[in-house]
């Protein structure tokens, strides 16, 4: 893999994973990452599934990818709403994918290295999210033997050059620009345009050249579905790519 595609947190948005593959179509990309987070939200699932499976894209299973296919959680509604349109092709699907994702000098994961819920380039504090500094990634990725390090779970496109020579890279989100979040504080994340977002990262003689992509797409669609399956904070955050009014 000396160039690929990296996508991510896509929450059942077709809409922008339609826009998205056309876009990595146009650049000449083959190879594609998925960092999870696939079915997810009050959009189109279904329609999600039936773009992504016949691919084949390598994939990691992010929290939401769990919490769909664990019939022993309690249900909410948007979830209930995702759970009842997939079969059981779907569900094996989901259940395939792998926690993390290792291929020569790349490691991919959704949140990090131990866990698909926490974010690995945030801090959630009382007061919010506060980027983390470049010494506690580090010691978080101590011993990892990689060069690229994939991550997703908090939607907002960030690279990060390590003083060990390491690169890792936030593509953001596909499908869901904006959110809020009362765990384990409350806090908001954004990236203040409704665009779809994903990297592009090649590998050359001076290390990962890494090319973020802001697609545009229909997201008035995509909200109007939000608001129609009961989810006018979707609407907004889809929208307006900002996570408060």
């Amino acid at each position: 893999m000396k160039r690929l595609a990296v996508i991510s947190d896509i929450h059942g948005n077709r809409w922008a994973l339609e826009a998205v593959l056309d876009d990595i179509d146009r650049q000449g990309v083959s190879e594609v990452v998925n960092l999870g987070d696939v079915l997810y939200g009050p959009l189109d699932p279904l329609g999600t599934a039936e773009i992504l499976m016949p691919r084949h894209f390598a994939t990691v299973s992010g929290n939401e990818d769990r919490l769909v296919t664990a019939s022993s959680e309690p249900l909410s509604p948007t979830l209930d709403f995702v759970r009842v349109q997939l079969r059981q092709t779907h569900i094996e699907w989901l259940l395939s994918f792998e926690k993390t994702l290792s291929v020569g000098e790349i490691l991919a994961f959704h949140g990090t290295p131990t866990t698909d819920s926490d974010y690995l380039l945030w801090e959630i504090r009382p007061l919010g999210a506060t980027p983390r500094s470049p010494e506690d990634l580090l010691a978080v990725l101590r011993n990892l033997p990689c060069s690229l390090v994939l991550c997703g779970h908090d939607h907002v496109p960030r690279t990060m050059r390590l003083a060990d020579g390491r690169t890792v890279v936030d593509p953001g989100s596909v499908g869901l620009p904006a959110y809020t979040d009362d765990l384990p504080y409350p806090h908001s994340m954004a990236t203040g345009t409704p665009h779809a977002r994903y990297s592009i990262v090649t590998l050359t003689d001076r290390g990962w050249l890494v090319a973020d992509r802001a697609v545009p797409y229909d997201w008035d669609a995509a909200a109007s579905a939000a608001l129609k399956n009961g989810r006018p904070d979707w609407a907004r955050w889809l929208s307006s790519g900002k996570a408060r009014a």
